[in-house]
């Protein structure tokens, strides 16, 4: 008996002497790909060491994709974190707040996200910031980020934070501003998320008068107005219908 635990011990000391346990494998996992590798095998600890060695060495070769697979299967917030992080330094903001957002599913810990969201405030990406903040569902940010918005005329964002925030009237403003500076893609899209049937069929009728049929057929399909829909479906042709707003 004491001769068998004196060649555990010894083998466990070779194999400590040789280096990272994984370093053996890790290659074969390297080589197939996360989703084309089988480590049912190994216990929960093993199989989580091997992924997130796994995980590093994609990481290194600058394979994120690969590496952020690892690191989710095993929830290892803080190297997502780094991953996420290294989108961030160089100005990939739309990959970073998807990486954190895995982070912040696993622990709840908003700091990353309010942090990138800020950063895309400074540097004027707002959809980005607008995509952080929507996650959080943090109201005040997104008020600040639709003041923002109007300020520096990014009109599409401020609808998107306005149909967030459930703000129907200033949606409505929105809209009617965009119809009297002739930009319909913003009004339709404002009344649209406002859920007011009465200024889309307005809208609908302004397109008509200028001449842009399918424009003005597709706001009155918005607008649930059958009559106005019918009346141009039986009084223009293919090629009237044809034309919309750039």
């Amino acid at each position: 008996m004491v001769e068998n635990i004196t060649k555990n011990i010894k083998k466990l000391v070779d194999e400590s002497e040789q280096g990272n346990p994984y370093d053996k494998i890790v290659p074969s996992i390297v080589k197939k790909g996360i989703d084309n590798v089988n480590l049912n095998m190994f216990d929960d600890q093993n199989r989580d060491g091997l992924l997130n060695a796994a995980g590093d060495e994609f990481f290194k070769r600058g394979d994120f994709t690969q590496a952020v697979k690892a690191y989710v299967l095993t929830k290892n917030i803080s190297k997502l974190n780094q991953v996420g992080d290294e989108f961030s330094s160089r100005g990939q903001f739309s990959q970073a707040i998807e990486i954190y957002n895995l982070s912040y599913n696993f622990s709840q810990d908003k700091n990353k996200l309010i942090s990138c969201g800020e950063k895309c405030l400074v540097e004027s990406h707002l959809t980005d910031a607008l995509r952080a903040f929507s996650i959080l569902k943090d109201e005040q940010r997104l008020i600040r980020l639709g003041e923002i918005c109007l300020d520096k005329e990014k009109v599409d964002v401020a609808i998107e934070v306005f149909a967030i925030l459930n703000h129907r009237d200033k949606l409505i403003n929105l809209g009617d501003k965009c119809l009297n500076e002739n930009r319909y893609g913003y009004a339709a899209r404002a009344y649209e998320l406002a859920g007011d049937k009465d200024k889309l069929s307005q809208l609908g009728d302004v397109l008509l008068k200028s001449g842009l049929m399918g424009s003005a057929l597709r706001i009155y399909e918005l607008a649930d107005n059958k009559m106005m829909v019918q009346f141009i479906r039986e009084n223009f042709s293919d090629d009237q219908i044809g034309r919309f707003y750039a």
